[in-house]
């Protein structure tokens, strides 16, 4: 849920109270600010290091209740390491674990010198690290029964919650500044991480598409399509995969037109939605199938991004569409063998129905071709489980008919933390998919399925659009906790594609 603690910047001496955050480099080389607590406390800083064995290696730290006569409940010595050798990723993630030194603790302000042995910081890196605070502070709790104070009254609880967070640096004007679009990024990764969280009970395809039209707010033209006119657009791929449950398919068409008509054609984001799969008549395996509430990742970062874009008002114009399907089993549900009709025209041999991902996208990649014309197209996708066995859960996987396109995503990865690796398309792969009684077949058997899954989206994008897909079935649900998330959904995405969209598509 939304983080509720309040972040502001301050001057090195402006008043504080609460938590004190102060810093060593590897050494341990104290920071001027934790120089100057340390002369405040007789030496106490240095004692502590000592006894502790604390060097300042990076992420190390020591907690200590704070002597008397000073203002500070608590003091917090972090280590750094070798701070001249940061990434902005360094910066993001060191917040996240100061963040998370600070979560859970009796204070209600914390207080954070950031500052160097040799001065004071730029102030892209204090936003970075302001970024990684706030990301960390996020949690689901949306289903927790509230813990009663000890005196029994439910009606009470005890309140450890952290009400600021104050970073204290040399220019907080300038640091400020550098963050304020990173206001919007915290809005959209929470809002992606709040639609994984949510069980799959609460949160189906209509319910989804009520999130979505909350964009309207920001300013997001939102529209929203129903059974009636995605059989009116042909749409039978992605009918079909949610014909066997109850609850109506939708598609969600999201336009932000920040650039105007000057900034010519759209790029174009379209995420998978299935709010919970099942594998439909080729039924998973009970184990582990609760995660399949997450399936709908693509889609969240579609529409987290989305949100990120226009809160910050960005300069782009940009689509996002999401297909937001259920896939059940039932006596309605579509059959292994089965052949259905795409939008293209191109007909699908069904011969696993847990593939379903790659048809509900099919039908949206052509829709987005058609309607806007695209100067590029991204797709993101919880695709495949054969894409954790190639990365693991460290990177996802990227497939592209475009140099560029692929290459400033990948460096977007890298400048974010949002990290992917490049997987091979070629017609050998191809030949997997083709069908003996369809244009195409749904799945291109045991060996490669990553690749012949994106070969199978390949087969919907029109000549000369520029299209990457991102596997992203590691990355985005039952992630591996991090210094900035310890969240079951991580909202993987938004921020590499809204640095994608800053460092290439917006109007200067």
């Amino acid at each position: 849920m939304t983080d509720q603690t309040a972040l502001s910047f301050a001057s090195m001496s402006a008043p504080a109270d609460g938590v004190a955050v102060v810093f060593a480099e590897e050494g341990p080389k104290l920071t001027q600010a934790a120089q100057d607590l340390d002369k405040k406390t007789k030496g106490q800083l240095t004692k502590a290091a000592q006894i502790t064995g604390f060097n300042g290696k990076k992420g190390s730290s020591v907690d200590l209740l704070a002597p008397q006569g000073v203002k500070f409940s608590r003091i917090v010595l972090v280590g750094t390491g070798k701070p001249s050798s940061f990434t902005q990723e360094d910066w993001l993630n060191l917040g996240g674990t100061v963040r998370g030194l600070l979560s859970g603790r009796e204070s209600a302000a914390a207080h954070l010198y950031l500052d160097t042995a040799k001065g004071d910081l730029a102030a892209d890196d204090i936003a970075s690290f302001a970024l990684g605070a706030q990301l960390r502070g996020y949690t689901f709790k949306k289903y927790k029964s509230k813990t009663p104070k000890k005196n029994g009254n439910a009606d009470e609880t005890d309140d450890k919650t952290l009400k600021k967070i104050v970073v204290h640096c040399a220019d907080p004007r300038a640091a400020s500044h550098a963050f304020a679009p990173n206001r919007a990024i915290v809005d959209g990764v929470t809002l992606a991480r709040d639609l994984v969280n949510e069980p799959a009970n609460v949160l189906g395809p209509a319910e989804f598409a009520g999130r979505a039209k909350a964009l309207t707010k920001a300013g997001v033209k939102i529209e929203v399509l129903g059974d009636a006119a995605l059989k009116k657009l042909g749409m039978g791929a992605l009918l079909a995969v949610g014909q066997g449950s109850e609850r109506p398919s939708h598609v969600v068409v999201m336009q932000w037109k920040g650039a105007g008509a000057k900034g010519g054609a759209p790029i174009a984001f379209v995420g998978k939605g299935v709010t919970f799969d099942t594998g439909g008549i080729s039924l998973k395996p009970a184990a582990g199938m609760e995660d399949m509430k997450g399936d709908m990742a693509g889609a969240a970062c579609v529409v987290g991004l989305m949100q990120a874009l226009a809160e910050r008002k960005a300069k782009v114009n940009a689509v996002g569409i999401v297909g937001l399907v259920e896939n059940m089993p039932s006596g309605k549900a579509q059959r292994p063998g089965d052949v259905v009709t795409a939008m293209s025209g191109s007909t699908i041999e069904v011969l696993n129905t847990d593939a379903e991902g790659r048809m509900v996208l099919a039908d949206c990649l052509w829709y987005a071709q058609e309607k806007f014309k695209p100067k590029a197209v991204v797709n993101l996708a919880t695709l495949t489980g054969a894409v954790m066995v190639a990365l693991g859960k460290e990177h996802a996987g990227i497939f592209s008919n475009n140099d560029e396109l692929a290459d400033r995503l990948i460096a977007a990865g890298k400048e974010t933390g949002e990290k992917l690796w490049r997987l091979p398309l070629g017609p050998k792969y191809d030949k997997m998919i083709d069908s003996k009684v369809a244009d195409v077949k749904n799945t291109g058997g045991k060996w490669g399925g990553s690749i012949s899954a994106a070969q199978f989206l390949q087969r919907f994008i029109k000549e000369g659009t520029p299209w990457a897909h991102l596997d992203i079935a590691g990355t985005a649900m039952s992630s591996v906790d991090s210094d900035i998330n310890r969240s079951w959904g991580s909202g993987f995405g938004v921020r590499l594609l809204d640095q994608l969209v800053k460092d290439h598509y917006e109007r200067r």
